[in-house]
């Protein structure tokens, strides 16, 4: 793929997942394998609260195409069929699922040197229509999405958004919810690796009057070790240690708690996840 601007769901990208990813509320297991002929399979389990869940995952790589499949202990299976290239700097995915087939879509990106679409269809028989457009460059970019009902024929959302991105820092802005949230973020790496970061998001609602302002970082203990911190203005303190016990496999910790409401019980999270 061409190094252009990247996909609207990139714009504030690296913000978000440095503030929500890895911070866990349950109990989860997992473990991988791979083959030579380039076959992957995971086991997972998942405790939360008093409701226990496990899925086996499959994904196969060859060539220009891949496949994923996921079956849980609900009997839910879902399929993703990938190909890049049908045509040159494309890519075409394919999302199944059972029983909820409705749910299912089909979607096409397209990237160039200073722009990226995407359009995705519904596999239904009233599918709903996704569009979005990111115009730019690899340290500019302007983007915007909307969703189409066909059924009432009218926009269900549409979002637009900025981003402008250095090698150590990132800064974006959004507009989404049909105007009525902007979001603002930015990220700062402190090192080349960029394992140890600091991050801000404010988010406005105007029709409530409401702010959120989130605030955290991350910092590399060691080679094996990164501990992840975010505080709202809410009052929610919320921390995550990460450790590579062996090569590839990871052990998470993870705990929330309301500063205001000393007297709730935190919230406490565990992940393992093994690979060879």
């Amino acid at each position: 793929m061409s190094k252009g601007p990247g996909l609207f769901t990139d714009i504030g990208k690296k913000a978000k997942d440095l503030l929500t990813r890895d911070y866990l509320s349950d109990h989860k297991f997992s473990v991988s394998t791979y083959s030579e002929s380039g076959l992957a399979l995971t086991t997972s389990t998942v405790k939360k609260g008093g409701y226990s869940s496990g899925d086996v995952a499959a994904q196969y790589a060859y060539k220009n195409t891949s496949t994923d499949l996921k079956v849980d202990t609900d009997s839910n299976i879902s399929a993703t069929f990938t190909v890049a290239d049908i045509i040159p700097s494309s890519k075409t995915i394919a999302n199944l699922k059972y029983p909820n087939y409705e749910s299912g879509k089909l979607e096409f990106q397209y990237f160039h040197p200073h722009a990226s679409l995407t359009a995705a269809v519904g596999l239904n028989q009233t599918p709903p229509l996704d569009f979005s457009v990111t115009l730019g460059t690899p340290t500019f970019a302007l983007g915007a999405e909307a969703g189409y009902e066909t059924t009432s024929g009218k926009l269900i959302k549409y979002t637009a958004g900025i981003t402008v991105t250095k090698p150590d820092s990132s800064a974006s802005v959004i507009l989404g919810d049909k105007g009525d949230t902007i979001k603002a973020s930015y990220i700062h790496y402190l090192d080349e690796l960029k394992r140890s970061a600091a991050v801000g998001e404010i988010t406005r609602k105007f029709s409530t009057n409401q702010n959120t302002f989130t605030v955290g970082g991350s910092c590399a203990v060691d080679s094996l070790t990164q501990v992840k911190v975010k505080l709202d203005n809410h009052g929610t303190l919320a921390a995550t240690l990460q450790h590579q016990v062996i090569r590839k496999s990871l052990v998470t910790i993870s705990s929330e708690f309301d500063t205001k409401s000393l007297d709730k019980t935190p919230k406490f999270g565990v992940s393992l996840a093994l690979k060879p």
